[in-house]
């Protein structure tokens, strides 16, 4: 690794760290209804809103009705979104006039987007117009990252309250999540990107002549659209030249804040955050992939205020960043070791623009480089976002095997908004019990007792996604429909399938480019996947909530395990790496593992 990327990487960490305590403060005292300073802006629409929809902000909810709530309001998003898509060739804001999109494309993107996957199989710029893009997808971000910290708040007072069974009110802690925290955040966020160059417009695609034109060769075709074929049974070909190139336009930097600082990565074009219109610069790279973490992070002190134990969130905050400094270290390094097919063939493709030439830049930016497309794999797959600047698929096996891996921890080295702290807890309650048996004493969370009830609860939320994902992944292996979308054979084409069933099951949204998912098979079983991700997690953490917010707090003796000192971040740690490798070891063994020994072998490594 070069001294630049590491003083790159330090900055990152640096300035994540620096940002925590004040954002995660401001995000208390929204949830504890406490001044924040954009109170005195944003009250009086609050109140209008609740007027509006007839809500009872003081109302209180049980853990079933916050979940039948947060459901009901879930599923109509879903349907809004499946219905826009359907419709989209009807509505305004469709200067392409592109057509209706596919009932099982539909369905797939409906539920990829309202479970704050933002799983992508189509072209946003040849598929979807900019009513579609705002109204559906753009407003499903805000949406479903709102719910995700709801259902985090949620947990944090079923931790904090006893003896009753309150746990707030969803339709409050959402209002106050998207009015205080997303709205502000992303409005100031979409500025600085529009004067980087993000684009922000409604002009329909702009033609423009090149500079240079292009010469390419395409089969001749008959009036019925078959290719013409000489004697020897060969397509025939015709030389074609490229004059002028159609330049995609449309309102992205709106998109693009809320994409980011929601951990929903679903980008505006195909090619998300590596296309100059989303990302321009250094500056934008670094800003964006700082917008992944920075509430995901955050939310860890805003847990530690909550409990009135700052050094509660400080302790998983600390687990997930040690957690996270090796595997970008790893990716990294995997990167800039290169491919030895370049060096067997005597090929340096980083040499013409590079003070160290040497490393793997197939599929990256050369405005970005290697460092800065690694780090953002890892953090994008680290929480549940899922953009990219680079193209994962042309990683090298070792690189690669990075985002998988972050993801098959659960995604909880900070995860989704809210999704990935509240994935955290469950680890936590499944470490606080082996804890309690190593020492034989009941275990204890914050002065709770963590009994069967809660460790089932916990198991399920845990054990789900390595089941959905391996169950769907053998499926594909084994099935024509599952195979045929594969564009490589053998342990890459595997890596492929684990990939895309990994990310629809931890609801990130990223892929190996190489798989074509938009077929009848992998939008259908995605889009269920997707939903059962999302909602078999909230399920049980919502449970848990009711269950110990009925409890009485027990008072800590001299026996209780102190669950934020060194040892149990250790023991955080142990328990996150130790699931993730137990339920994938195998699977990453026929994948990126034997792809990468297969590299080194063919050329003498």
């Amino acid at each position: 690794m070069t001294t630049i990327g590491i003083y790159q990487i330090l900055l990152y960490l640096l300035v994540l760290l620096i940002l925590v305590k004040p954002l995660g403060w401001y995000m208390a005292r929204v949830y504890e209804g406490k001044p924040c300073g954009l109170d005195r802006i944003f009250s009086p629409f609050e109140r209008f809103l609740y007027r509006l929809c007839d809500i009872k902000p003081t109302q209180e909810m049980d853990w079933k009705s916050y979940l039948a709530t947060m459901l009901f309001f879930n599923v109509l998003g879903m349907l809004a979104v499946y219905a826009l898509q359907r419709l989209q060739f009807y509505l305004p804001l469709n200067p392409q006039s592109f057509s209706a999109v596919s009932p099982d494309l539909a369905f797939n993107t409906a539920s990829s987007f309202a479970t704050n996957t933002n799983w992508q199989s189509y072209g946003g710029e040849t598929t979807m117009s900019y009513f579609t893009q705002m109204m559906a997808l753009t407003v499903q971000n805000f949406v479903s990252a709102a719910t995700g910290m709801s259902l985090l708040v949620a947990l944090i007072r079923g931790i904090t309250n006893h003896e009753n069974k309150n746990l707030g009110n969803f339709w409050v802690d959402t209002v106050r999540g998207i009015l205080y925290i997303l709205l502000p955040l992303s409005f100031l966020f979409a500025i600085i990107l529009t004067s980087q160059g993000v684009i922000q417009n409604f002009k329909p695609n702009q033609k423009t002549t090149l500079v240079q034109a292009i010469s390419y060769q395409q089969p001749l075709t008959d009036s019925s659209g078959q290719p013409i074929k000489d004697t020897k049974g060969n397509p025939k070909m015709e030389t074609k030249e490229m004059l002028e190139q159609v330049v995609p336009m449309g309102p992205v930097a709106s998109q693009i804040a809320i994409k980011q600082l929601g951990t929903n990565g679903g980008g505006f074009f195909n090619v998300n955050s590596a296309h100059p219109f989303e990302n321009p610069t250094p500056l934008t790279n670094f800003l964006e992939a700082l917008a992944i973490l920075l509430i995901p992070a955050a939310l860890c002190y805003t847990f530690g205020v909550m409990v009135k134990d700052r050094r509660q969130g400080w302790a998983i905050f600390t687990a997930m960043f040690i957690i996270l400094i090796p595997f970008t270290t790893a990716a990294v390094m995997a990167e800039q070791a290169g491919n030895p097919a370049f060096t067997q063939m005597g090929t340096d493709p980083t040499a013409q623009y590079s003070l160290y030439p040497g490393g793997n830049m197939e599929g990256k930016e050369t405005r970005f480089g290697i460092v800065n497309s690694a780090l953002w794999a890892t953090v994008t797959t680290a929480a549940s976002n899922g953009s990219v600047n680079a193209m994962h698929d042309s990683f090298t096996p070792l690189g690669g095997l990075v985002p998988i891996w972050m993801m098959h921890l659960g995604e909880v080295i900070f995860g989704g908004v809210g999704s990935g702290l509240y994935g955290m807890l469950m680890i936590v309650i499944v470490t606080v019990f082996i804890a309690g048996l190593m020492v034989g004493r009941t275990p204890e969370y914050l002065g709770k007792k963590i009994e069967p009830y809660e460790m089932k609860m916990a198991s399920m939320a845990v054990l789900i996604m390595p089941l959905i994902v391996l169950i769907c992944t053998a499926i594909a292996c084994v099935t024509e429909v599952g195979v045929s979308s594969l564009a490589n054979p053998g342990a890459h084409g595997f890596s492929e399938m684990l990939y895309a069933f990994t990310s629809m099951g931890n609801n990130n949204g990223s892929a190996f480019a190489g798989l074509n998912a938009n077929t009848l098979f992998y939008n259908i079983v995605g889009g269920v996947v997707m939903l059962i991700s999302r909602y078999w997690i909230a399920i049980p953490a919502l449970a848990i909530a009711g269950s110990l917010a009925r409890k009485k707090i027990i008072p800590s003796s001299a026996g209780t395990l102190e669950t934020f000192s060194s040892l149990f971040i250790i023991l955080i740690i142990g328990v996150t790496i130790i699931i993730g490798a137990l339920s994938f070891l195998p699977a990453l063994a026929l994948g990126p593992i034997v792809e990468q020994i297969m590299l080194w072998g063919q050329y003498g490594h």
